[in-house]
């Protein structure tokens, strides 16, 4: 699938901090590299949107970036760094910490599982930047899920990998576009088990990440509806074995007991039109589909995912390789335009 398009001409002024704060530092992670990403990164880094926002440094392959540059026929110099306290910033440049995993003569648009190592390494190097506090924010290109196992790594996708590598016993998905926010209680497991593993603690943590997550980005008192499991949430007993007074209920009680503006369980069907004219900030979803499926209608083009709960805000386009149209410069940058813009957003400023 084509990134969204890029809402403003390719420029790179030189980058400026506002109010005397210094710009957070971004760790762009190039994912597979037989993918489009490096074709939306090498745009996307030179956005003059992305220079007055943050200073982003890629995690990647130089080399594989140049290509990509050449495929697209943009002048820019990529430069190689250390660390990200090395890159200085300017007109038409690009920073990686080139890990050099990649062959020259990696195809474009094939599955490898050279190229699925490379993307976990990557996201290793980009997490290990983060604990350290050295970046503010994670901005990942799209890995393949396939290629990532062939090359020995069997995690689910981004937000199960990093928070593996950071630590963290739990995270928390979200997905945004201009219409609707959505909070994921569960993701990446099935629906038996999904509904299995829903329980009042785990939709309270959900909730005040996603409440956390909002405040962040500007929201001061976040209105967040809450899904229910069944069809009508429920509807009073009618469906379902009253999943939502014993999983959902007690959590939103809590919740609104400690000020935080949680409205629920809502009937899914009806939660994202509410959300979509403006009546909640927020959507949280108990499973996958339930979040995935409405959002993907509604504005994909412009879609960003996040990751909550990490050491530092991670964001992602909300689209896949591409293998079809990868190395062909028919990719579109927009969608990486915007994850840069909310990972600067809903990143602190680093410390001078």
């Amino acid at each position: 699938m084509n990134a969204a398009p890029t809402t403003a001409p390719l420029e790179a002024p030189v980058q400026t901090e506002t109010a005397g704060e210094p710009l957070p530092i971004i760790a762009v992670t190039m994912g597979d590299g037989a993918g489009i990403g490096p074709e939306v990164i090498v745009p996307a880094l030179l956005h003059a949107d992305t220079a007055r926002r943050c200073r982003p440094v890629v995690v990647g392959d130089a080399e594989r970036l140049r290509q990509a540059a050449r495929i697209l026929g943009v002048s820019c110099e990529i430069v190689s760094v250390e660390t990200p306290a090395d890159a200085v910033f300017g007109p038409g440049r690009i920073h990686v910490i080139d890990l050099g995993l990649l062959p020259a003569d990696l195809p474009w648009g094939q599955l490898s599982a050279v190229a699925g190592d490379a993307a976990y390494q990557y996201v290793r190097v980009a997490a290990e930047l983060a604990v350290r506090g050295d970046v503010q924010g994670i901005c990942t290109a799209p890995l393949n899920k396939e290629a990532l196992h062939a090359g020995g790594h069997l995690y689910p996708g981004h937000t199960e990998l990093l928070a593996h590598l950071t630590g963290v016993e739990e995270v928390s998905m979200m997905l945004s576009t201009p219409k609707v926010k959505v909070i994921h209680v569960t993701t990446h497991i099935g629906l038996i088990d999904a509904v299995r593993r829903i329980e009042p603690g785990l939709v309270e943590r959900t909730v005040r990440r996603g409440h956390e997550a909002m405040v962040r980005a500007g929201v001061a008192k976040p209105v967040i509806g809450v899904c229910g499991i069944n069809p009508h949430a429920g509807e009073n007993g009618l469906f379902g074995y009253g999943e939502e007074e014993k999983k959902i209920v007690p959590a939103i009680e809590v919740l609104r007991a400690d000020g935080i503006d949680a409205v629920g369980p809502l009937p899914a069907d009806t939660a994202f039109f509410l959300a979509s004219r403006g009546d909640y900030d927020l959507i949280v979803a108990m499973y996958h589909d339930q979040g995935h499926g409405p959002v993907k209608v509604m504005g994909i083009e412009a879609g960003v995912n996040l990751t909550v709960g990490l050491p530092v805000i991670r964001t992602s386009v909300d689209h896949g390789t591409a293998f079809d149209i990868a190395g062909t410069g028919r990719a579109e940058a927009g969608s990486m335009v915007e994850a840069l813009r909310q990972a600067a957003e809903m990143s602190t400023a680093p410390a001078r």
